[in-house]
Parts: C-alpha cells; structure tokens; sequence
C-alpha cells in the first residue's frame, strides 16, 4: 500500500484535524505505517521536534496518533500571526522573517509549492500511507490561484479529497454542495466525498439528506461522525482547554483532597501555545478557566500568564485592564503566579524588543529579578531538567534572552516567593513535577488540595487519540476509506456547474 488522502473542510473548525487524527490512529491499529502532513498551518500553537524544528501542535499529536516521531516534513509552512495584517514564516521549521497577508499571497506562498510538494514525496516514499489536512475551505475561491494546501496540493499530488462538514452548526448540505460547485471541472474530479461530523440524534432522520446529496452530487458519504465531547486534539487557535472536558465526564474527576484548586489563565493577545495548562485541567479537582478582568483573579488560587507572540502588547494589555495591578497585589500577599515563555518574559523588571515590537526599551512587571533582551535568532529546543525535587521534560520558542539575576533557579528561569517564571513550554505535562508544583500551590493557596497520584497525562492522551480511531472505525465507512487511500478519487465523477469563477 502507497497511498494519501486530504481531509479538506467546508469551514475552519469543521473537524480536519481530528478526523486526520482520527485515521491516523485507525490506519496504524491496522498495521499501517502512516504520517500526517499539513502543507501549511496558521497557528500560534506550535511544538519544537527532536531536531530543533518548529511546527504546528496539531501536527505533532496527528504524529503522535500515527505513533510516529514529529518531523519538519509534515508542517513544512507554518504562519505565526503577529497581528491582523502580518505573520513570521516558519519555513521547514525555521523563521525566515515577517510577511504581510497581501505579500504572502502575492507571490511568496506560490513560489513555496516546490518545496511542499518535495515534503509530500519524501514522506509518501517513506511511509504506506500519508493522510493530509487542509486549511480553512477548499472553495476560498480569492486565495485559489496561489494556493499551496488545499486543492493546489492535491492537483499537484493527485490526492483524492475527502470534504468535512459540521453539522452541528446548521447548514451542512449547502456547504457540502457549495463547496463542491465552486471548484473547477479539474479541481471537483479529486473530490470523492463527505464526511459528517458531529451529529447528534437519529442517524436515520439524516440518510434522506445524504441520498439526495448522492443524487446531487454524485458522491457519497463516507459516514457520520456523532458529537462527542472531549474529542478535540491540540487546538490551531482559539479559548479552548482541549482535554477538560473529557476528564470532567471521568468518574475520576472528584478532588482527591478536601478542596479544589482554581486556576485563572489571563487571556492576553496573540496567546500561544494556552495548551500548557491542559496538563492542570487534566488533574481531577482541578478548574482552569481563561479570564480578561481583574476581578475574576480574586477567587484565583494560581494565575497563569501563557505565551504569547506579541510580549510587549501583552504588557500593555494587562496594564491597560487593571490585571497588572492585580498581580501585583498577588505576589505582595505570597499568591500564586506561573509566567510561560512570554508570560514569564512580563514578569521581569524590564525588556529590550527591537525584533518582535521594535518598542525598544520597556518596563516589565517587576515581579521577577529578569532583564529579557530580543535576539533575532529564535530558540527552539528540548530542554531535560529538575525542578521540585522531580524530573522534567519541555520545549521551548521564544526570540526573548533573560538574564536572571536573583531569586531561587526554577527550570531556566527563576521564583521570588509564590511568583514562578520559566521558558519551558509543555513542563506542566511531567506527571511528577505538575504534582509538586500543585502542592507547592495549594500550599501557597491554604488549600487542602492533593493531587491524584495516578494522574497520568500522556495516557489521558493516548486515551483520547484512541477514542479518534474508535470514532472513525465505529461511524465510517472503512472499507471505501481503504479504497480512497489505496487507489484515488473514483474516475468519472460528474461535473457540478457552476464551477470556479473565471
């Protein structure tokens, strides 16, 4: 078996990345060596592999699904948005500078198809089977002359199309329709079918639809996917604890002590990476809530400030909403405050920026003995240490150097009192260490909060990708998944008029 597959959408969110890792999870529990492959991300979530590369987290757990090691081939373009207008280009894992909307797709995302379809080969050649994701819609009919992820990729690999739909947003038979009909005689002859997904109720009050869209269209449906809560893998963007959900619906949810722990994220601008406190949702008795006011810190036993791809608007942000007052008044009164990456970088008593801002000299928080300086290059590596008294495991993305100049050594970074800050993204997700530090917290807090001893969060993962496969092995059709993959897009499939607009 040689062969692929790209999961397109009707909308963003409609399912692409789960069902990708979905099928990844079904193919490799049939003995199937498979990747993941998205040709370009847009994502400010992204993961550091083994050599030093940076990619999208979506990427990196559909590897995981796959049970294979993350690699630079399958996220080879990766956009870091900065603002509205403007996003770093993470080129093979690297950044290679800044670029705005209209100056990518003017001619920059074009002139990346060689290296993309390069990627898609070599990962092809290496592996029985690659199951692709697209990006947003395949019917974006203003970006389909440069594009590099959608139906452009699958022309030029002659991918069979698999079209997603969510259903539970209404409308999903005109989507699936109106995708169709608005891509080329050329562009339609790739797409063999849909895939419902989240459908809640009687699967047979919905077959009538899926028979008449057959009739429509000429394509099929390759099954419905019911709703299911808890089943989304590491977010593209977004204000989403991915894996809370499932936990709370365990029977083992209920605190192991007398108390709960309440966990307040501040939800600052360009947030990256807000899957480091998946790890503290993932503990029973623990509540992670994102907020933006000061007063929703003030029954808070444990702030977090994630990362963030924009430091010094961060800064400004939280000065601007009374939350810097606000967690100045926490570390005066000994309360909990864990800074990651640009979180810890706010912290510090002041930062240089003329790389990411270019604001040059600004003042921190001053809650952390820190200076932050910006270096063009960005680091980008996997860090092993101790802190706690426990062994730790993260990864790290930042342009920002710190020079730590005082309090106790934590990770690469540093604590004055209850006031935590580290470059380490992904250290929450150490089993032994996330529970030291919650003690450390409760502690703090004067909560009788003990952590579960057998809180597992790299197995609550393996759980959940399971749960992707059971979903496509229980609710799709495998049998024509296997052809799909296998052989291509049936031949002969009819033309939906109108097609793409001259």
């Amino acid at each position: 078996m040689s062969g692929g597959l790209l999961i397109a959408g009707t909308t963003s969110d409609a399912g692409k990345s789960v069902v990708t890792a979905g099928i990844c999870r079904w193919l490799v529990r049939q003995g199937v060596k498979v990747a993941p492959f998205k040709a370009q991300n847009m994502s400010l979530n992204s993961f550091v592999t083994r050599e030093g590369a940076e990619i999208g987290r979506a990427q990196a757990m559909q590897a995981q699904a796959a049970r294979v090691e993350p690699t630079a081939l399958m996220n080879p373009v990766l956009l870091k948005p900065g603002s509205d207008r403007s996003s770093q280009v993470v080129l093979m894992g690297r950044p290679v500078g800044e670029m705005s909307a209209r100056g990518y797709h003017g001619g920059r995302q074009e002139a990346l198809l060689g290296t993309v379809l390069d990627c898609l080969a070599e990962l092809r050649g290496t592996y029985d089977a690659v199951i692709c994701e697209g990006a947003g819609s395949p019917a974006e009919i203003n970006l389909r002359r440069t594009d590099i992820v959608n139906m452009g990729i699958a022309r030029n690999a002659r991918l069979p199309v698999l079209v997603v739909g969510d259903i539970d947003r209404g409308g999903v038979f005109a989507s699936f329709f109106g995708t169709v009909a608005l891509l080329s005689r050329e562009d339609q002859e790739l797409v063999a079918g849909f895939l419902v997904n989240k459908f809640r109720g009687d699967v047979s009050l919905l077959e009538p639809g899926l028979d008449m869209l057959r009739d429509l269209t000429g394509r099929p449906s390759y099954g419905v996917l019911p709703f299911q809560h808890g089943l989304g893998i590491d977010e593209e963007d977004g204000l989403r604890v991915s894996l809370r959900g499932s936990v709370r619906e365990s029977a083992v949810s209920s605190p192991a002590g007398e108390d709960i722990l309440r966990v307040a994220v501040c939800a600052i601008p360009l947030m990256s990476n807000f899957t480091d406190v998946d790890a503290l949702a993932a503990e029973p008795g623990v509540v992670v809530r994102f907020v933006d006011r000061p007063e929703e810190l003030a029954d808070a036993d444990l702030v977090v400030i994630p990362g963030t791809r924009g430091t010094v608007g961060a800064l400004e942000w939280l000065r601007e909403r009374g939350l810097a007052e606000a967690l100045r008044r926490r570390a005066a009164e000994g309360r909990p405050v864990l800074g990651i990456c640009g979180g810890f970088q706010v912290l510090g008593e002041h930062i240089e920026d003329d790389v990411e801002s270019r604001r040059g000299h600004v003042e921190g928080l001053g809650l952390l003995p820190v200076r932050v300086r910006f270096a063009r290059e960005k680091t980008l590596t996997r860090p092993v240490g101790e802190a706690l008294g426990e062994h730790v495991e993260g990864y790290e993305i930042h342009h920002g150097v710190a020079d730590v100049t005082g309090g106790d050594p934590f990770l690469d970074g540093c604590r004055v009192g209850a006031v935590w800050g580290t470059h380490w993204h992904g250290s929450l997700e150490s089993d032994g260490f996330r529970r030291a530090f919650l003690r450390e917290v409760a502690a703090a807090a004067g909560r009788r909060f003990v952590p579960a001893a057998g809180t597992s969060f790299a197995a609550l993962r393996e759980e959940q990708l399971d749960r992707l496969g059971d979903l496509i092995e229980e609710h799709a059709d495998t049998d024509a998944l296997w052809r799909l993959i296998e052989s291509g897009a049936p031949q002969g499939l009819p033309f939906i008029p109108p097609g793409a607009p001259a």
